[in-house]
């Protein structure tokens, strides 16, 4: 098994290091369990980009075009300049060794010191397949002696956003404000019009309405308007206590 950077089709340009990168199993899920967060540290001058694991399609409403162009939309919405699709197969996502291979050749290609994953524990085995590849990948990125693309590299942390198919109230590490983003997280959200609004009930509240509603609630937990929750695995290290709200 070979996976050399030739084989990563019009991958974006990564001759300058990501700061993060975000990891999501269908196209959507970044925008909405950090869709804000992604906005903001774009907006604090970091170089975040986004891999979806697979295309997302089949669904109910969509096409593999109609996600597609819903995605473009979302991408600028977001702001975001790197963005890329590794082409596993939605439904079927598995943390294989090829899959591990893959993902682990990205980390070293792109060298993101964090890396966001979704929450461990979810009702949709993609999504709980793909955190489990993640962790493994992270690991596997730093071995010396492999045919993996790249130089061996360990991005310093996974942090986990909640983009969760579960009836449960989550228990973050911490709560980013994103008042000033939700906006923008909001119309990236919008742009999958055959995931929120085709087939969906005209009554209100919206889908995203219901989205507002919860960034509400978070944002009240911390004295803000409106914020994400993110969890970890890993201690949180502080410098001093300027940044807390």
């Amino acid at each position: 098994m070979s996976i050399g950077q030739l084989e990563f089709q019009n991958l974006p340009d990564v001759s300058c290091a990501l700061d993060v990168l975000v990891v999501a199993p269908h196209p959507d899920d970044a925008e909405l369990g950090m869709g804000g967060a992604i906005c903001k540290m774009i907006q604090q001058g970091k170089r975040v980009g986004v891999v979806d694991l697979t295309s997302g399609e089949p669904t109910p409403h969509g096409s593999l075009e109609i996600r597609a162009a819903e995605t473009a939309i979302a991408t600028r919405a977001l702001g975001l300049e790197w963005r890329y699709n590794l082409g596993m197969k939605n439904r079927f996502l598995e943390p294989t060794l090829e899959n591990r291979h893959r993902l682990a050749s990205l980390f070293r290609l792109t060298r993101a010191r964090w890396i966001f994953a979704p929450y461990w524990s979810d009702a949709h085995p993609d999504h709980v397949a793909a955190t489990e590849l993640i962790e493994a990948a992270r690991f596997w990125s730093k071995l010396s002696k492999s045919d993996l693309a790249g130089n061996p590299y360990h991005p310093e942390r996974i942090y986990y956003y909640y983009c969760i198919h579960l009836k449960m109230v989550p228990q973050p590490a911490f709560v980013l404000d994103i008042t000033d983003h939700w906006h923008a997280k909001a119309a990236s959200v919008e742009a999958y019009q055959s995931q929120f609004v085709a087939g969906r009930s005209t009554e209100p509240p919206s889908f995203v309405e219901k989205l507002r509603e919860e960034a509400a609630f978070w944002g009240k937990t911390i004295g803000v308007r409106y914020g994400e929750p993110f969890a970890s695995k890993e201690p949180i290290g502080m410098k001093n206590f300027e940044s807390l709200v």
